[in-house]
């Protein structure tokens, strides 16, 4: 076959273009094949099924849009709640002076409390301050009382709003533990360790022993002196930081000289919701709250 015989249609070194009048009637060369131009509407016609349906994939308006974000937002909070971090208020004087509630103060405080340092094999320690579902009648009815109005039960179904019927305290003592009150200087004692407590607030009765020389850092209705424990298994023994005026672990056990008492100090460890580790509001008292080093010396029964 000669070059003669070739399809003219397939081009073989250079190609002669004519640019026409408007552009001065030149002829002018290129070394290769020149690609077919496509109109839009011959491109048009070469779009598959798969470009037509991804044109017509139905979308979201804006306020259906709006929807699904909110309860997506709403289904991160209760799981953030059920897992991780909860809100609670302070309802009473009993944790002052580091935290405060109750008539005398304009705002009770909001802590952040944590869960997860309580899974699997953790558990409440010394110095830990917790909060916990009332273990039977320790709370009276308005402090059990939770939001008492639509929007603020929906907030604290979500954990944006304090609940109620729980109780805030530092934890004393821990499963074989043994508490008494007082040495000389008005100090607790946890299995015969003499505690500095420099966050509580002692009670102005003196009953450091023998003869009531320091402030008292545990007392109790009806009783100076005291001593309760080994702490049951899975139990705990629980104060308020302020200790005349807390209605904790003291005020629900039982005296030595008490024949029939079926009064029950014991916190159940399963009633522990979680660790207190941040006063969030009101933010000019703000803080993080950590264990303190009080308890480090006691040794485990």
């Amino acid at each position: 076959m000669t070059s003669n015989d070739r399809d003219p249609s397939v081009g073989v070194g250079p190609q002669a273009r004519w640019d026409g009048p408007d552009m001065g009637g030149s002829r002018s060369f290129s070394s290769s094949p020149q690609a077919p131009r496509w109109t839009p509407e011959q491109a048009g016609h070469g779009r598959g099924p798969r470009r037509e349906e991804e044109e017509h994939k139905p979308r979201l308006s804006a306020w259906q849009e709006g929807i699904v974000l909110v309860v997506l937002a709403v289904l991160v909070a209760v799981v953030v709640k059920a897992l991780f971090v909860q809100a609670f208020y302070i309802p009473s004087e009993s944790m002052e002076p580091g935290l405060q509630g109750g008539p005398s103060v304009a705002t009770d405080d909001r802590v952040l409390v944590e869960k997860p340092s309580y899974w699997l094999s953790g558990t409440p320690q010394r110095g830990d301050v917790v909060v916990f579902s009332d273990p039977g009648s320790w709370l009276g009815v308005d402090e059990s009382a939770g939001p008492d109005n639509i929007i603020g039960q929906g907030l604290a179904v979500i954990g944006l709003y304090p609940e109620g019927g729980h109780l805030v305290k530092r934890v004393i003592g821990v499963p074989g533990d043994v508490i008494e009150c007082c040495d000389k200087q008005g100090r607790l004692i946890v299995n015969g360790v003499p505690i500095d407590e420099p966050y509580a607030r002692p009670s102005e009765t003196k009953c450091g022993r023998p003869n009531k020389e320091g402030e008292c850092f545990g007392p109790m209705p009806g009783s100076r002196h005291w001593e309760v424990g080994p702490v049951p298994e899975g139990s705990l023994f629980v104060m308020g930081d302020n200790r005349a005026n807390s209605a904790d672990s003291t005020v629900h056990m039982c005296t030595a000289n008490e024949t029939d008492c079926a009064l029950v100090p014991w916190v159940p460890e399963e009633n522990v919701v979680g660790k207190v580790v941040a006063l969030g509001w009101p933010l000019d008292r703000a803080k993080w709250i950590h264990r303190p080093k009080s308890f480090e010396d006691v040794p485990s029964q």
